[in-house]
């Protein structure tokens, strides 16, 4: 996931990046959260439960993907793209949390645990109560 992520990543900083110089480190972030956010919605409007349920799955995933980019916001070892100031390192330390970089980075790993569950359960039971068709019903062939 992390090759469709990172561009989604990365076109975060742009979208947000009239919103000042914060914002723009935010918006990365932000946009991992929101693009998959937006698919989930999508489906729930449609109906598709099932679908929705696998899109919530992609946000626990990007929490994830988050929360080891926070915890390297002191050591600074992950790869950047392009070069350039690390997201987090700049937040955290904006703000005066860098030394907690690993407890906040373990707290959005847990609210993606949390999300996960709810999506693996919702999708089973969405799975589980979802419609047969006749197709399915009928009697096999042959």
């Amino acid at each position: 996931m992390d090759s469709v992520d990172l561009p989604i990543h990365e076109t975060g900083h742009l979208v947000f990046a009239a919103f000042g110089e914060v914002m723009q480190f935010l918006g990365g972030t932000l946009f991992q959260i929101i693009v998959p956010a937006v698919f989930t919605g999508y489906f729930v409007k449609r109906g598709d439960k099932h679908a929705a349920f696998c899109c919530l799955w992609w946000v626990a995933q990007n929490f994830w993907n988050i929360s080891v980019y926070i915890a390297d916001a002191r050591s600074e070892e992950l790869p950047l793209v392009g070069g350039g100031e690390h997201d987090w390192a700049f937040l955290l330390g904006r703000f005066g949390w860098l030394n907690k970089d690993h407890v906040i980075a373990h707290d959005v790993w847990i609210i993606g645990v949390m999300i996960f569950i709810v999506a693996v359960g919702g999708g089973l039971l969405s799975a589980l109560n979802a419609p047969r068709t006749s197709r399915e019903l009928a009697p096999s062939e042959g």
